[in-house]
């Protein structure tokens, strides 16, 4: 694997685990709402579901770019 490839799958790696972390905290944050009671009057919950969406769409976004790379590299 050249130096440029192995740079380019560690900085994808880098964004995936923030993404995923950052998806945690949401998801715990959207619990919490969950809590609040009322989810069809629950502003919180209901940004926060949205969001959750979001990056759950740029985490599988960003898992098919390392796959790619990875393919690339066998």
């Amino acid at each position: 694997m050249d130096k440029l490839t192995q740079e380019k799958l560690k900085m994808w790696q880098g964004k995936l685990q923030k993404l995923e972390d950052e998806y945690k905290v949401i998801m715990l944050k959207r619990g919490e709402a969950i809590a609040m009671g009322d989810l069809s009057e629950n502003a919180a919950f209901q940004m926060l579901d949205e969001d959750a969406g979001t990056y759950r769409v740029r985490i599988d976004e960003v898992k098919s770019i390392i796959s790619k790379i990875e393919k690339g590299i066998k």
